[in-house]
């Protein structure tokens, strides 16, 4: 076994994929028992796991120790931890202000793109993430931490934007991944030809 993908970056990715389902437990603890601190340990734990997706990047391409495995398990961590966030938001009910038809349109885009991945590299291609999709990333972020940490502080209701942020996501879900399959189809009907 080839002790490279044991690196500090793959680690920090590998960190990234444990800490959704324990996130999701934590927000079930606020479901079942109005546990208060159950979504404020939840959102703690979200924003060091989106903290990771920065640095497990900067880390691996400044100590040159970028993986394949590496290649596979950060985009698969970025899409378990929003895609399970995003379906938990749902099921905890309308208050969180998450509607299912949104999810939905978000977790069907994100298996189109990694097919449409998966097929490019069985071709040779590598299909990096454009401005777009990191735009899209960057939304899913951030409005999935505003609903988790979803109760008033200091009079503030940070649900509003996180509601906001969520539509503003979609919107770029959609745009960039018609982009993604528009180029791959433009590019696999060059090569086929």
């Amino acid at each position: 076994m080839n002790k490279d993908i044991f690196n500090l970056p793959n680690c920090l990715t590998m960190a990234r994929i444990l800490a959704a389902p324990v996130i999701v437990f934590l927000l079930y603890l606020e479901m079942w028992y109005q546990f208060r601190l159950g979504s404020y340990f939840a959102f703690g734990l979200y924003f060091v796991a989106s903290i990771t997706d920065y640095f497990d990047g900067k880390i691996a391409r400044e100590q040159n120790t970028i993986t394949n495995m590496g290649k596979f398990l950060d985009p698969l961590a970025d899409k378990l931890l929003i895609g399970s966030l995003l379906i938990m938001l749902v099921k905890l009910g309308d208050g969180w202000g998450v509607p299912a038809w949104v999810v939905i349109i978000i977790i069907c885009r994100e298996l189109a793109v990694t097919g449409m991945r998966a097929i490019a590299a069985e071709m040779g291609e590598v299909v990096a993430a454009d401005k777009l999709g990191k735009a899209k990333t960057l939304a899913q972020s951030l409005a999935v931490g505003f609903l988790i940490f979803h109760y008033p502080l200091f009079g503030w209701d940070p649900r509003p934007l996180g509601q906001g942020l969520l539509y503003v996501a979609l919107v770029l879900t959609v745009i960039s991944g018609g982009n993604y399959l528009y180029n791959f189809y433009k590019k696999w009907i060059n090569v086929a030809e």
